[in-house]
């Protein structure tokens, strides 16, 4: 993390320093608000502002704003009063935190606000399959297209990729092209001199440069207007960037990564999308399946949140319960990790009892919180249940017997389909089949369904 200090703190900057660099943030320091301004346009960066509350917050951040510089403030002061305080926060400070500095307070803080480190959590093999290639691929500065639907942990796995790399120790910077305006997303990506526009007051440094050396994540690419594309693809192919108002290339050494939630090569067939530029950044892709895909992941993360939420509202962690799980497994989860993370916040703040029951688990409105029965996740809950309450007690014979003939069921007799599906030749079909004949089980025709087939 990016930290840059602004103002004196009344003799106590030398202590949060330290604090700061001892949880690992890389700190910066200057006076004034116009210096922090003007750090910032150069594009050196930061990830959170700690400012002098005795300095004019509210016009540091009101300054950011004009410029659509987005870095979180966190106010500090020594022997502030209390009106001080809730003022800045009223002008957009996201805490405040008193002086001298308590380490545990600034620790919280800084996880709270710029939480970047979130993990990479993956039990299923599905997700694991695809953080291996990430691992593979991480050390080049090969392009990468991250893709999967909204929610299903795209900036994370690019943060992953970024700090597997060899330029971890560089920034990562992150732009999102749905949040930008048209008009003013080449100036954020490519920066701007002064004069170049209606508003540009002094040089402003794009994402492309303050990146250098590190990782820029382009998210959500397929937003990003045609037009804007082609200068897109000669600053990858180049890796230089002409600064808008600028009359000379500025050099770039940066590695590209990008998300999609949508099919680009579907965008590139209706005209939206260069296909060159899906050429250059899709070296390799990083598909992320959905969470109803990932069953395994579901607890795993649920378990993950349900801590979390709980250190952060200083509340007794308890654990999910046995039918809460089913429940949380029978779920579509249609907004993936993300819609699955503020289901446990609520559950956190909503349990009563000593475990994570289902009534704790419930949609935003306070509504029940009901699954869909069509999901893999249900199958594989559904099928987990099958494992406790079917096979107890039974013979692997037994098991294998209902195994095939309930397969032969499903393909209404064919016994060609049936052995595909199975993983077994033909001749061992058959073999088993007669052999389920002369003990007396009825084996039908091709193409009649099977009746009967449990020996339990």
């Amino acid at each position: 993390m990016r930290i840059l200090i602004v103002g004196s703190l009344g003799g106590q900057l030398h202590t949060a320093t330290k604090i700061a660099l001892d949880r690992g943030a890389k700190v910066s320091q200057v006076d004034t608000i116009e210096q922090a301004t003007a750090h910032l346009r150069a594009g050196r960066g930061a990830d959170l502002l700690m400012v002098d509350l005795s300095l004019d917050v509210q016009a540091l951040i009101a300054a950011n704003e004009a410029e659509r510089i987005s870095v979180p403030v966190v106010a500090c002061g020594v022997n502030v009063r209390p009106e001080a305080a809730a003022a800045a926060i009223r002008a957009g400070a996201k805490e405040f935190i008193p002086m001298p500095p308590d380490a545990d307070l600034i620790a919280a803080v800084l996880q709270a606000i710029a939480d970047d480190e979130r993990p990479m959590i993956a039990r299923d093999p599905s997700m694991q399959a695809v953080i291996q290639l990430a691992d593979r691929i991480a050390a080049s500065d090969a392009s990468v297209l991250i893709t999967g639907e909204s929610g299903s942990g795209k900036e994370v796995m690019a943060r992953y990729v970024h700090s597997k790399s060899k330029r971890a120790s560089a920034p990562f910077v992150s732009v999102n092209c749905a949040a930008i305006p048209e008009n003013l997303l080449e100036s954020e990506l490519f920066g701007h001199e002064k004069g170049a526009f209606t508003g540009a007051i002094a040089r402003r440094v794009g994402k492309f440069e303050e990146a250098d050396g590190g990782t820029l994540l382009l998210d959500e690419i397929s937003e990003m207007d045609i037009r804007l594309q082609a200068k897109l693809l000669r600053a990858i192919q180049e890796r230089e960037i002409d600064r808008v108002g600028g009359t000379k290339p500025v050099k770039v050494n940066i590695r590209i990564l990008a998300t999609s939630n949508r099919d680009l090569r579907k965008a590139v067939a209706e005209g939206i999308f260069r296909e060159d530029l899906l050429f250059r950044l899709n070296v390799v892709n990083l598909a992320l399946p959905p969470l109803r895909e990932r069953p395994a992941d579901i607890l795993a993360l649920a378990e993950h949140f349900t801590k979390k939420y709980a250190t952060a509202n200083a509340i007794e962690e308890r654990p999910i319960s046995e039918a809460a799980k089913t429940q949380l497994l029978a779920r579509e989860w249609t907004g993936n990790v993300r819609e699955l993370e503020n289901a446990m916040h609520r559950a956190v703040l909503l349990a009563s009892g000593r475990e994570i029951t289902p009534d704790a688990i419930r949609m935003p409105d306070g509504s029940a919180f009901t699954g869909s029965g069509n999901s893999v996740a249900r199958q594989a809950a559904d099928a987990a249940q099958s494992v406790q309450t079917d096979m107890i007690g039974r013979t692997v014979a037994e098991v294998e017997q209902d195994l095939i003939l309930n397969t032969l069921d499903h393909c209404l007799g064919n016994r060609t389909h049936a052995a595909n599906i199975l993983g077994i030749s033909i001749r061992t079909l058959r073999n088993k089949l007669k052999l389920y004949s002369d003990q007396g089980v009825d084996i039908p025709a091709p193409n009649q369904p099977v009746t009967g087939a449990s020996v339990a």
